[in-house]
């Protein structure tokens, strides 16, 4: 019974803090690592085909991209639940950004209905519609990442 009060009173606080980013879609605040809820971008070493079919390291720019919109700026975190490898999933925002919101909108990362409920699918086709980043070739069927082959 301890155990189920702890946990849920977990959720009833947020992370606020200085944030380290681990990849596009996760990040870690005073030593807890965090998913952002209802997107999916590229692991860090995974590569993607840009409009003119070479391969670009599309995981390692969206890290990049996010780190450079924080910058110094404190992240605050909403939690949600727990995902299946143990990370808090959580809504974050930065000077009043939703951070999924503005990496769907960058064409950074794919909004996945399946956990959003089509939250960030408006960011998504402005994306698609001006072609950037990994909108350009992504398949999101069920909203994961299209890894390149080759």
């Amino acid at each position: 019974m301890s155990l189920v009060a702890c946990t849920s009173a977990a959720f009833t606080v947020d992370l606020i803090g200085q944030a380290s980013i681990i990849d596009g879609d996760t990040l870690e605040i005073h030593g807890a690592r965090i998913r952002l809820w209802g997107i999916d971008a590229p692991e860090s070493s995974q590569l993607c085909r840009g409009e003119d079919s070479l391969q670009y390291r599309c995981g390692a720019k969206a890290a990049n991209e996010l780190a450079a919109f924080i910058g110094e700026r404190p992240v605050s975190c909403a939690p949600t639940s727990l995902d299946r490898y143990g990370r808090t999933v959580a809504s974050c925002t930065v000077g009043g950004t939703d951070l999924a919101d503005w990496l769907v909108s960058q064409g950074l990362a794919l909004d996945w209905p399946r956990y959003s409920r089509g939250r960030y699918a408006a960011a998504q086709n402005d994306s698609r519609g001006h072609e950037r980043g990994i909108c350009q070739a992504a398949s999101s069927s069920r909203g994961a990442i299209a890894i390149a082959s080759g």
